[in-house]
């Protein structure tokens, strides 16, 4: 287990970051590659290190919720409301964008995405790194998530070291991230809450909190991250079957080498198949989904088999990443 990061750790990764440079450090969610996101030049080492298309937009994550009317030019009611409910959080709000907002971290679009992350380590960084802004207006840390672009998300940091490298100036280390899928992501941006990408927070929640249904996305809604249909990949080829179909996919697959994530045991006599068992309940399930793919991925199989969770509403972030994952395979 890692030792939590110390004061003097914290203060030079905030350093860093006002230095210019990329600091991955862990989320509730998973580990983020941060920079200063009011500096185009650092911003530019994300896409850089990542692979990620200019047009992507970037999450900024906030030490305080003081800090939104800094960023957002409009805050409605129903994201003071989420923001009471959900901050420090897995909750991220697209807002219509303050002036001064680089475009580099919005993808060139009117909105940008705002969120507090609900981690200790998150929160000491973004804090000190506030206080070494020196009470310049915009002090923010826009932070993807620390990996190749459209490969898994890393939820340690080892993870982000193995993939990144020397790409990175400095990583905290603070274990494992416990949700271990991406933020909700809610547009606010247009009059009524629409669900950009889900994640451990519902669209039943939200409409708790807000009184209004959560609607989909339509074609004039903003761009966010990870909503391309291929995203969360391993290397490996990943097919999503049901819990029905699987023995008859094992044995006409039969002679290939094969990797397999359920949420069962593996049945007695199956041989030459390498098979991880997953938790049945959702927040295991999600809390180790990208540490198994990792490991699966890391075997050399010729695919990888995935046993499809059940259709309910809890389980849509999940489903959504298997399904992108699975995407073009």
């Amino acid at each position: 287990m890692p030792s939590t990061p110390d004061s003097a750790e914290i203060e030079r990764a905030a350093a860093i970051l006002r230095s210019g440079g990329l600091v991955a450090f862990p989320t509730e969610t998973v580990y983020g590659l941060g920079a200063d996101a009011a500096n185009p030049a650092a911003v530019a080492k994300i896409f850089a290190a990542k692979g990620r298309p200019q047009d992507h937009p970037l999450i900024v994550h906030l030490a305080d919720v003081a800090q939104l009317p800094l960023w957002a030019a409009q805050i409605p009611p129903a994201a003071q409301q989420l923001a009471a409910a959900f901050w420090p959080g897995p909750l991220t709000l697209v807002l219509k964008r303050a002036a001064g907002v680089p475009d580099c971290v919005t993808g060139g679009q009117d909105t940008v995405g705002l969120r507090i992350p609900g981690h200790p380590v998150a929160l000491a960084l973004l804090r000190a790194f506030a206080r070494a802004a020196g009470g310049r207006r915009y002090s923010g840390v826009a932070a993807p998530s620390a990996n190749k672009f459209g490969r898994i998300s890393p939820t340690t940091a080892e993870h982000v070291r193995a993939e990144l490298g020397a790409a990175v100036d400095w990583v905290l280390d603070g274990g494992e991230c416990e949700v271990g899928i991406e933020s909700t992501i809610v547009d606010l941006s247009r009059g009524r809450p629409v669900l950009l990408r889900p994640g451990q927070i519902t669209p039943a929640q939200i409409a708790a909190m807000t009184g209004a249904e959560v609607g989909a996305p339509d074609a004039a809604a903003p761009r966010a991250p990870g909503a391309l249909d291929s995203h969360y990949a391993p290397r490996t080829p990943l097919h999503l079957v049901s819990a029905a179909e699987l023995p008859a996919r094992l044995a006409a697959l039969r002679g290939k080498k094969l990797a397999v994530l359920a949420r069962t045991e593996a049945p007695p006599g199956l041989r030459d198949v390498q098979w991880q068992a997953a938790p049945r309940a959702v927040a295991g399930y999600a809390h180790e989904l990208y540490a198994s793919l990792r490991r699966l991925d890391a075997l050399g199989c010729d695919l990888i088999l995935v046993e499809a969770p059940p259709a309910a509403p809890e389980w849509q972030g999940v489903n959504d990443r298997l399904l992108r994952a699975s995407s073009g395979t």
